[in-house]
């Protein structure tokens, strides 16, 4: 699909301008702007639900040279609100592509921009934090477009997961020889957990966000997948008491991003809005009982509230303990219960484009529902 160069621009709530040309479906979009760091990956990135309701900018300054195709998606759909790049290819060359970044956004209806000053766009949201802005061709005029901005809903206070989530149940097969169950809870899931999940004998349940801990119980899960997801952690309150339900019961609990903040408030901690998020595929994270350095994949603008430096526990939650730590701002990138089989982090392991350097959590995972399953034999066996 050719690029026609209509002008169009990109407006912050701040009154910051930036203008370029449409990039995709000329029309007006609305959210929060941010801005991820990966090189590639942009089609994972595009149609990861957790970026509903956001306009993304990408950092690397040439985006779309390998095309899209049928297999990367993690979503039928891309699910950013609207997109923005410094170029956008012409022409993709690679043998899997099946189309080009320009066709893709326009095919699917997403706004986007190209031509704009990204490095000084990304400084502007590091100095000021991530705010609400506006992508508009260049004839609709600032004012109006001003306007609904303001009028737009913050991220603060959203529960944007239960849109994204699935309607109904559906099942992962385990490939090989099936050893568990996993009862995943989508609260905007991205395709590649429970494929992963299934490449390690799991078949997996992807069940709605509202789904009930009764209805669960009945599907005799040996785990419970919580996983990532868009909006305001402190808004999803169903999930908090399914969570401690299936914790009491020790049946294994893992979680990854909202998930991660979800099973930490669960427990009684705190999440709070970061200044800019953590957006990329290049974020440093120490994992605290080694003292390894994991390089991750990462995509949330909410964090849960860490102690003191040096200090493992988590305010609020003294049954949780620390386990991995945000090399760049401190921040709380994994958490294990003290007695129950419960761990998450705040990272993407699952990280389809890469980095895969944290995929050995699903592993644990896996490790945590042999022992759990064990020890349900030893306490039968004695009673």
């Amino acid at each position: 699909m050719a690029f026609d160069f209509k002008p169009a621009y990109l407006l912050l709530e701040d009154g910051r301008r930036f203008d370029g040309t449409v990039l995709g479906a000329e029309d007006v979009a609305l959210g929060e702007v941010v801005f991820n760091t990966g090189m590639a990956g942009y089609q994972e990135i595009l149609t990861d639900p957790s970026y509903t309701g956001q306009l993304v900018t990408m950092t690397y300054p040439l985006i779309g040279n390998y095309g899209v195709n049928d297999e990367d998606r993690e979503s039928e759909a891309p699910a950013a609100s609207g997109f923005i790049v410094r170029e956008a290819a012409r022409r993709p060359s690679s043998w899997r592509s099946t189309g080009s970044l320009q066709g893709y956004l326009a095919l699917h209806g997403v706004v986007g921009i190209q031509g704009v000053d990204t490095r000084a766009l990304t400084r502007h949201i590091r100095d000021r934090g991530a705010m609400r802005g506006g992508i508009a061709p260049a004839h609709v005029d600032p004012d109006e477009l001003m306007a609904r901005i303001q009028a737009h809903p913050r991220m603060e206070g959203l529960d944007l997961a239960c849109g994204v989530s699935t309607e109904k149940s559906y099942r992962v097969e385990a490939r090989g020889e099936e050893r568990f169950h996993v009862v995943a809870y989508d609260f905007g899931m991205k395709a590649h957990s429970p494929k992963l999940l299934a490449e390690r004998g799991c078949r997996v349940t992807i069940v709605p966000a509202s789904t009930s801990v009764e209805e669960i119980r009945q599907m005799e899960p040996d785990g419970i997948f919580v996983s990532n997801g868009p909006g305001d952690p402190a808004a999803v309150d169903e999930a908090v008491r399914a969570i401690q339900e299936f914790a009491r019961d020790r049946i294994p609990v893992f979680g990854i991003c909202l998930g991660h903040q979800l099973i930490c408030r669960a427990f009684g901690a705190e999440t709070y809005k970061l200044p800019f998020g953590h957006h990329g595929v290049n974020h440093p994270v120490q994992a605290l009982r080694d003292g390894r350095v994991e390089i991750t994949s990462q995509n949330h603008g909410f964090a849960v509230r860490a102690g003191g430096e040096g200090d493992r526990t988590i305010p609020g939650a003294p049954d949780l303990i620390m386990t991995h730590l945000n090399l760049y701002d401190g921040t709380v990138e994994g958490v294990d219960h003290s007695s129950l089989p419960v761990f998450s982090v705040q990272y993407h392991p699952e990280s389809a484009p890469g980095p895969h350097d944290s995929r050995y959590l699903f592993d644990q995972f896996v490790t945590l529902m042999e022992r759990e399953r064990k020890g349900r034999g030893e306490r039968i066996d004695e009673a």
